[in-house]
């Protein structure tokens, strides 16, 4: 029983660590997109905003599940390393659509309040997604 209690709290901290991430991430989004994020998925259901935001919080849970694994049942090491990887990969993400914004024509930020679906939001959400992969890659 006393595993089971243990386990369930090094999970749930686990959880807080994760969740605190993603809404991390939400905000960098929110911040790229003009308006007000929540607006533009749940009110006016844009579908570039949401993709954008998708690949974000889908990198992020990337980068936190393989710096879980990587700490060999070591609970502070692995808090640690989630904590800290998630938020290199929130950096890492946020240039890489800075990057990606700089050398391709219009703004990201105004294409994502487009309501026509636009393909550069693809292009963005694959970004998110290879750079989650791409340091989840690199925990060890």
């Amino acid at each position: 029983m006393q595993t089971l209690v243990t386990d369930l709290l090094v999970t749930l901290a686990y959880g807080v660590v994760g969740v605190v991430l993603m809404a991390v991430g939400y905000a960098l989004v929110d911040i790229a997109t003009p308006g007000k994020l929540h607006e533009l998925i749940w009110t006016e259901r844009n579908r570039n905003a949401a993709l954008l935001l998708a690949s974000n919080l889908a990198g992020v849970g990337i980068i936190v599940v393989a710096a879980i694994a990587a700490s060999a049942d070591d609970f502070v090491l692995g808090l640690v390393g989630a904590s800290a990887y998630g938020l290199l990969g929130l950096v890492i993400m946020a240039a890489a659509f800075l990057l990606l914004d700089a050398a391709t024509p219009g703004r990201l930020g105004e294409i994502l309040v487009d309501p026509e679906p636009h393909p550069a939001v693809w292009v963005s959400a694959v970004v998110h997604l290879a750079t989650g992969a791409i340091i989840a890659a690199a925990i060890s």
